[in-house]
Parts: C-alpha cells; sequence; structure tokens
C-alpha cells in the first residue's frame, strides 16, 4: 500500500493540514446533500405551481447550450431561463447554461440546480454526486437559500478555493485557524437541518485528529515473519492508515478531476495539473494508484 510514502507525506505538517481541510469539506458536503435536494425539489415544484408556461414541454425536445450561451432556446425553455435569471441572488454572475438541459428543466429539479453552479456539472444527476464547491455555489447563487447569509457561504467558497488551487498541497496553521472560524460560522446557519449536529462533531474530530501514523518493525523484525504485511501503529480512536489512505485518494482524484476540466478552459488550470502530476509522480503509492489519469494529462500536454 506503500505505507512508507504515506508515512512521510504525513510528516509534512502544511500537507497534513491540506488533507484535514480537505476531508472538512467532504464531510460539509456529505451533510448538507439531502437537505439541498430536498429545498431544491421544493422550490422547482413551487415554480411549476405558480407558472403554467413552465409546465409546458420543449418545442422541439433539443434545445441546448451552444458553448456557455443559450440564444436560441424556444419559448419555453427561454421562459425557464427568464425564471432562473430571476431568482439568481447575483445576475451579474456568469450563468454556466452548458451545466444544463433545457428541456429536462420541466421535469428535473437537478437540472434547474445546475445553473447556478461552476462549470463542469453537465453529467452531474444529484446532489450526492456533487462536491463542496458546487453546493456551496447553488447556495450562493439561487435564491431559494435566501435565508442562508451568502457572505458566510463565499467565505468557505474562498477558502475552499485557496484550499484546491495550492500547487503544493500545503496550508499553514494560521489559515487553518481561520478556515475553522468560517466553517463555524456557516454551519450555524444550518443549524435547523438534522443532519448538520453529525457534521459539526465530525468536522470537530477531523480538525482535532493528528493523522500521524508510524510504520514499525521493519527494521527489527523479519517481514516475512508478519506474512509480507507492513505494520502501521495509530493511537486508539485515530484513523488508520489504510483510512487515512482512502481519504487522501478521495481528495487527489476529486482533485484531478477538477483540473483535467479546467486545462480545457484556461492555462491556470494546465500548469496547476502540471504541479499535480509532478507530486504524484515524486510518490511512487500515489504514481500507480493514478496511472490513468497521469496517462491522461500526458496526452493532454502531448496535444499543446
Amino acid at each position: 500500500m506503500g505505507l512508507k510514502e504515506l508515512e512521510a507525506r504525513l510528516n509534512d505538517k502544511g500537507y497534513k493540514n491540506w488533507l484535514k481541510a480537505s476531508r472538512c469539506l467532504f464531510i460539509l458536503k456529505d451533510g448538507l446533500h439531502p437537505f439541498i435536494n430536498r429545498q431544491m425539489k421544493a422550490f422547482h415544484g413551487d415554480l411549476l405551481n405558480k407558472k403554467a408556461q413552465l409546465r409546458t414541454p420543449c418545442e422541439t425536445a433539443s434545445c441546448k447550450p451552444k458553448g456557455n450561451e443559450l440564444s436560441s432556446a424556444c419559448k419555453n425553455c427561454s421562459e425557464w431561463q427568464t425564471v432562473i435569471l430571476s431568482h439568481h441572488r447575483q445576475p451579474k454572475a456568469t450563468v454556466n447554461w452548458d451545466n444544463c438541459l433545457p428541456p429536462n428543466w420541466r421535469t428535473d429539479h437537478w437540472e434547474l440546480a445546475k445553473a447556478y453552479m461552476p462549470r463542469g456539472q453537465g453529467k452531474v444527476k444529484g446532489a450526492d454526486q456533487c462536491d463542496a464547491s458546487a453546493l456551496l455555489n447553488l447556495i450562493n447563487y439561487c435564491d431559494c437559500f435566501q435565508s442562508v447569509d451568502s457572505k458566510c457561504v463565499r467565505e468557505v467558497i474562498r477558502y475552499r478555493n485557496e484550499l484546491m488551487h495550492s500547487c503544493e498541497l500545503h496550508v499553514k496553521d494560521e489559515w487553518m485557524r481561520h478556515f475553522q472560524n468560517a466553517l463555524k460560522k456557516l454551519m450555524q446557519q444550518f443549524s435547523n437541518v438534522p443532519q448538520m449536529a453529525a457534521v459539526v462533531q465530525q468536522i470537530k474530530e477531523m480538525l482535532s485528529v493528528d493523522l500521524s501514523i508510524c510504520v514499525s518493525g521493519l527494521d527489527s523484525i523479519d517481514s516475512d515473519a508478519m506474512g509480507g504485511l507492513e505494520c502501521d501503529s495509530v493511537s486508539q480512536g485515530e484513523p488508520s492508515a489504510d483510512l487515512i489512505s482512502q481519504w487522501e485518494a478521495e481528495l487527489l482524484q476529486e482533485r484531478l478531476q477538477e483540473l483535467l476540466h479546467a486545462a480545457d478552459h484556461d492555462t491556470q488550470g494546465t500548469e496547476q495539473l502540471k504541479s499535480l502530476s509532478s507530486f504524484l509522480q515524486a510518490n511512487k503509492d500515489l504514481g500507480e494508484r493514478f496511472s490513468a489519469e497521469l496517462q491522461a494529462i500526458d496526452s493532454l500536454q502531448a496535444r499543446e
């Protein structure tokens, strides 16, 4: 499994902070998505009840954005477009129409939700498939969440972006303190959501856990006597090396997918992808785990 490599990474305090903060966002989005799904379903139903034309199917059944523009939609999809904009909390912000299939706005509340999200959500079919950024942007932009203080949401989005755009995958202790405060303020906005009490506790535990592992015994004990297995020791109550490795893989996978998508749109994404590729290649266990993604990166760079 590469415990030696994992141990070395977790001995780096900045990387360990990056891992813990990223994991907190995973916990947050898992706690939020049932509530957000219910909210969007109710919002969608309310729109249909208030405006009869929204219940009328697309006239062509094939209206779709060209790039990120939706300028030639039928009158029924255009009505949906107008309604979406009227419920946008920041009308001057870019709307990523290419996330959406306009003919499905009538029947699928999640196609409606994606109009308020960052680009790259086209294939996402539900709240449970979204990352923290997508859900937080939805809350920030759609006025069906107007009871939530958008300032608190944008603050966490800002920290999330700093975290994900860290080329070194490092954050400092001071950054972590500010991040923790921002998360606390945001979670207070959802104190009436049943799942949030468990989320608050899980995030508290994640921020306080050490995450260090110690690979022991290989120098003084014949590894053959251990069945060829490396031993990892953690304090009682601390996550195992296997679990930490799983968390790390999930976070890096999310980062890779985001950057591979961004690389198709801007040079900044390409530079960050090169940096992450170098990090993965420098760690043998990660290079093996993400070999398919590294090949995709090489192919992308070969086309430049």
